[in-house]
């Protein structure tokens, strides 16, 4: 059995998939810390506190920016490509839940209380909108934009 064929697309690809991963990542952090600012409600200290709501809550936040990000690493034809279609479909999702946030009233306080029925509500949405974004980058005629 010849492995040189595998080995050699290894050596080759894995510097660009080091980039390409920490390009990623530092948007998804990124994105975490805008979030994490443009909420009413602290996260994370409700979370250091014990309080599931919020820890449901911000799980959601976690997963939705990183499904439309895994879709654009999966779509995407090199960094620029990447980080143009990254940025944007992380900017839609922090708008997106933003205005979840708005349109739901009140929850930021019950969250900050515990209700994790308004909790679990928020994380499906934000995981919901996720896919379609991801979706919505993978769509072929997404793919002729970038080419074209």
């Amino acid at each position: 059995m010849d492995l040189n064929a595998p080995l050699n697309a290894f050596v080759a690809g894995f510097p660009d998939f080091i980039i390409q991963l920490g390009v990623a990542l530092g948007l998804f952090v990124a994105s975490l810390i805008i979030y994490t600012v443009m909420t009413p409600h602290k996260e994370l200290a409700l979370i250091r506190a014990g309080n599931p709501s919020a820890s449901l809550a911000y799980g959601g936040v976690i997963v939705g920016l990183g499904i439309p990000l895994g879709s654009c690493l999966a779509h995407s034809f090199g960094l620029f490509d990447l980080l143009i279609w990254g940025v944007v479909t992380l900017l839609i999702q922090l708008l997106a839940f933003r205005f979840a946030d708005i349109f739901l009233r009140g929850l930021p306080r019950r969250i900050a209380e515990g209700d994790v029925a308004a909790a679990i509500f928020l994380m499906s949405i934000k995981i919901g909108i996720a896919l379609i974004v991801a979706g919505a980058v993978a769509d072929p005629n997404v793919q002729l934009f970038r080419a074209g």
